[in-house]
């Protein structure tokens, strides 16, 4: 379907909507939030697929800075993730979305932490929660996986990175790298948020991810008081949507049916 966008006081967004081609639950909406330098066509036919799969329509948008969307009009501090959640994304669903809208929020590494983090906040509409390798503190694996990325960057081996981002991929890329690296971020931590979540929960994470390990998945349990579906997956890495798609999808048909749509 068409890209469209909205434009908001100083920046736009560029959002897509996904069709299922049969419909259960029109009042219910998936939202996907993609990776830390993700966009609407990096999710591949993912987001098509669940959607198909659940019987719901959803959205798929670009945060600012990435794709179609403004470039970054603010430098990033360790608060970047609660502004894109807080802000950004509320001020989205409030723009698009009936407030009789039932929300079930499916997110990809920082994706996953702003599901997180807009669930702390704005529960109302929420239902649901779908968090893939989210981050809720930072790990030294965290860190130790950036500095691979940059390299492989400034080698030229992420060039393709460009077709999505365009001019603004430098900008981004190096957003991404240098916050996460900043002294104020070593202690980022958003289990004493979470701890306001009260809708359900499925956790996913790859056994192989190198920007995170299992005690993310064992802190999102502890933590929130909603009820917590883990799911650890071999052979997978930090994108288990697209690296084991078909029993991703199949994880998330099951928890769903627990749902109260």
């Amino acid at each position: 379907m068409p890209m469209k966008i909205f434009d908001f006081e100083s920046y736009s967004l560029a959002v897509e909507p996904i069709y299922a081609e049969i419909t259960s639950y029109e009042n219910t909406l998936l939202i996907f939030l993609h990776e830390a330098l993700g966009s609407i066509a990096q999710w591949k036919s993912f987001p098509q697929n669940l959607c198909n799969k659940l019987r719901l329509n959803g959205i798929v948008y670009e945060r600012q800075g990435h794709g179609n969307s403004s470039a970054l009009k603010d430098k990033r501090n360790e608060f970047y993730l609660h502004n894109y959640a807080w802000d950004e994304l509320h001020k989205l669903i409030e723009t698009i979305l009936s407030l009789d809208k039932k929300i079930i929020l499916v997110g990809h590494s920082d994706g996953a932490s702003i599901a997180l983090l807009y669930a702390s906040k704005f529960p109302k509409q929420v239902i649901g929660i779908v968090s893939m390798a989210a981050h809720v503190i930072v790990e030294k694996e965290t860190i130790a996986g950036i500095q691979p990325a940059v390299d492989a960057y400034e080698q030229g081996k992420l060039v393709g990175l460009k077709k999505y981002h365009g001019e603004k991929t430098d900008g981004l890329f190096y957003a991404w790298a240098k916050t996460w690296n900043l002294n104020e971020f070593k202690d980022w931590n958003i289990c004493r948020e979470i701890e306001n979540i009260n809708q359900p929960v499925l956790a996913i994470q790859g056994m192989d991810d190198q920007y995170g390990t299992f005690q993310q998945l064992e802190l999102i349990k502890n933590h929130i008081v909603g009820d917590v579906d883990l799911e650890f997956i071999k052979n997978c890495g930090h994108h288990p949507h697209l690296e084991q798609s078909i029993f991703v999808i199949e994880r998330i048909s099951k928890w769903v049916q627990k749902l109260y749509l």
